[in-house]
């Protein structure tokens, strides 16, 4: 099952300070929901910790997560694969950043690929749930950057309907 989201927001920061933020393990993993840990191989490479659950599938996913796009100050991207009992996942997140009369404006794009006996259990509470913690990631960043205008609810960009499979 996959899982597709999008949006955009804007912060009074320049591009290159926000990019350097999203490009930092240290600085943007603590925002993902329900953050355990991060431990950092090198600047590209890094594993992160969260707690999951979904129904009766609790515990811990541990995500290894990989910087495979950084080209200062306009694109970052993320690729990773997590484990948790039950099943796991692939996600892709990516950045656009552009400059604009306020500092920067950062156009969002995320993907989730769900297999294993977490899809079976889990179900038509996925995509939900995926909105619901890419929401508390996105509120999480306009926090920690300075949010220069509100952001439309995750899956929807100014002027458009939800979005999504």
């Amino acid at each position: 099952m996959a899982i597709k989201l999008n949006g955009s927001f804007e912060v009074a920061r320049p591009p290159e300070e926000v990019f350097d933020f999203l490009t930092d393990p240290n600085k943007f993993c603590p925002l993902l929901p329900d953050f355990e840990g991060v431990t950092v191989q090198d600047p590209q490479h890094f594993n992160v910790r969260v707690k999951v659950g979904i129904s009766y599938i609790k515990g811990t996913a541990d995500v290894k997560l990989e910087i495979v796009q950084a080209e200062r100050p306009t694109r970052a991207q993320y690729k990773g694969q997590g484990n948790v009992a039950g099943g796991g996942a692939s996600v892709v997140a990516g950045f656009d950043l552009s400059k604009s009369n306020s500092g920067t404006n950062v156009a969002w794009q995320g993907e989730a690929q769900v297999f294993g006996r977490l899809l079976s259990v889990a179900g038509g509470l996925l995509e939900p749930l995926g909105k619901k913690s890419m929401q508390k990631l996105i509120d999480g960043l306009q926090i920690a950057l300075g949010e220069a205008a509100p952001a439309p609810p995750v899956g929807q960009t100014p002027g458009a309907g939800p979005t999504g499979s």
